[in-house]
């Protein structure tokens, strides 16, 4: 506890990125890529209470870079299993929400010092289970800790200042709010940030004090795997966190429907956000509350360039945001509007720096790996045929060699605003260049968008920048640089429309999703 209390004292700052160029953080890399692969194979359970169990039913788990390669055997939920998951989050409630915000915190401090200790291992996992590059992991791996970190950091804080949250103050009267926690959640996480967005919903809700049945990405099971395994060597008690991996229908869908689930985490697509939203918010039968869905669900970013830009850094960030990780991310910037004056410079700067990206396996760092798996591969190859009739192929459109599910970065230009290249979410390495005739037009195509995430707006006329401060409509709109990577605690993620809830991830009322607020007010009785 006295640990607990020197940590808050200090101010938060963010787990730092490892530099891959000195020579001792590369070979500390090579060494936990060795080791890493020696662990590939094994088996993983479901985790229920106390128990560990072990089912004839597992999801297989490969490394998309080359598709031979068995990540780990992931035993997987049933229906059945998954109401015992249930009944024992539900028992672990009553005796979790009890226990005090500085003690819950502290599991969440040691598991950042362990995955600390840990980071290139963890990033190893990253590395042959999802297909992201050395930086991408890295990233992934620094943001879990920073999730961690800040929650722990933010439940006592909340926990502190909601005893003295400023109320009216009323004569005769001593009124105060605190913030208690909700029940069981069911955490649905993504495979594209398989640990910091798996780590950081999970830990969010239990650090409020609530308890949580954990269903991962069926990609990324071993990832997840490997942090329940943390969590339990930290000693956070049995029951707190179940791991449920399994079929969205049999498991995911149960369990959101469930009468005894108080809210759901998601992050994924539109249409299976869609999904849950619309059964969550049907009261089932013994239901006694509306059930909370905090929701992540995807976008169509974009970068605005207008002719006073510095054009080089506007093409770099454009080829940076569109992409990184393959262009796996929601905050992927697969879409760029640019100023007619200056479109034709901006267009050969990022054709020529799309084609020096190599692509190839991920743990020999090359700047582009592979997609997800076949499904995504037959997904964006698809919307690659469309963009052909929508626009001027200027690089890639094809697949790229290796055993593994490898798209060249791929890039159209001329396409028209309302080309569906335009409008839809494609989650792959492809990008879409449009012109407009002014900056103001640009802003507008822009905005003509389902969603709402990200946004970039590259420009050196500081009225034009407030102009696209107020009139771009999206969470995290970022001048003059890349539209991906938020921070915690820096840049708290989430946006509109279909993007989602606006949850704000990493930001300083985002535990209060989490919680419900409780009034207390009492008459003074004067003698």
């Amino acid at each position: 506890m006295i640990l607990t209390t020197l940590i808050q004292q200090t101010p938060f700052q963010n787990e730092p990125f490892t530099n891959f160029s000195l020579e001792e953080n590369k070979q500390a890399m090579y060494a936990a890529l060795s080791k890493v692969k020696q662990e590939l194979g094994k088996t993983y359970p479901l985790v229920i209470g106390d128990e560990k169990l072990f089912t004839e039913e597992q999801t297989i788990s490969i490394n998309p870079g080359n598709v031979d390669e068995v990540i780990g055997s992931v035993s997987k939920g049933s229906k059945e299993l998954a109401e015992k998951a249930m009944q024992e989050a539900l028992k672990t409630f009553e005796t979790w929400k009890k226990v005090p915000p500085a003690e819950r915190a502290a599991y969440l401090f040691k598991a950042a010092d362990l995955m600390r200790q840990r980071k290139h291992e963890f990033s190893a996992y990253l590395i042959y289970e999802s297909g992201k590059n050395w930086a991408e992991a890295d990233a992934d791996t620094a943001e879990a800790i920073d999730f961690l970190e800040f929650y722990a950091r933010e439940m006592i804080r909340l926990s502190e200042t909601s005893l003295h949250q400023p109320l009216t103050k009323i004569e005769g009267e001593e009124n105060h709010i605190t913030y208690i926690p909700l029940g069981v959640g069911i955490v649905i996480s993504p495979f594209n940030f398989p640990l910091a967005i798996m780590a950081g919903t999970t830990v969010a809700a239990i650090v409020s004090g609530n308890t949580v049945v954990l269903k991962p990405a069926d990609a990324t099971p071993v990832i997840a795997a490997k942090f329940v395994e943390l969590m339990d060597e930290v000693g956070l008690p049995a029951g707190v966190l179940n791991f449920m991996p399994g079929d969205g229908i049999e498991v995911g869908e149960y369990l959101v429907e469930h009468p005894q689930t108080r809210f759901i985490s998601f992050t994924g697509s539109r249409a299976v956000g869609c999904r849950i939203y619309e059964r969550a918010s049907k009261v089932q039968p013994g239901q006694l509350w509306l059930k909370r869905v905090i929701a992540e669900m995807g976008g169509k970013d974009g970068i605005v360039v207008d002719e006073t830009a510095d054009l080089d850094a506007a093409a770099g960030a454009i080829v940076a945001s569109a992409f990184g990780f393959q262009g796996q991310k929601c905050s992927a910037g697969s879409r760029a509007i640019i100023v007619e004056s200056v479109y034709d410079q901006v267009v050969e700067k990022v054709t020529n720096l799309t084609k020096q990206l190599a692509v190839g396996l991920p743990e020999e760092n090359h700047p582009i790996g592979p997609v997800i798996d076949q499904r995504s591969v037959d997904k964006i190859m698809s919307y690659i045929e469309i963009g052909k009739t929508e626009g001027r192929l200027l690089t890639g459109g094809s697949r790229a060699s290796g055993n593994g599910f490898y798209i060249e970065p791929t890039v159209f230009a001329d396409v028209a605003p309302k080309a569906r290249i335009m409008q839809e979410e494609i989650f792959g390495p492809v990008l879409a260049l449009a012109k407009a005739t002014d900056w103001q037009e640009a802003i507008d195509i822009y905005n003509d968008t389902d969603y709402g995430l990200t946004g970039a707006y590259h420009s050196q006329d500081e009225e034009r920048i407030a102009y696209a401060l107020e009139h771009m409509h999206c969470g995290n709109l970022y001048i003059n640089k890349k539209c991906t990577g938020a921070l915690v605690g820096a840049h708290p993620f989430g946006g509109f429309n279909m993007s989602g809830t606006d949850s704000k991830a990493g930001g300083y009322d985002y535990l209060l999703l989490f919680t419900q607020a409780k009034l207390k007010s009492r008459k003074i009785v004067y003698k």
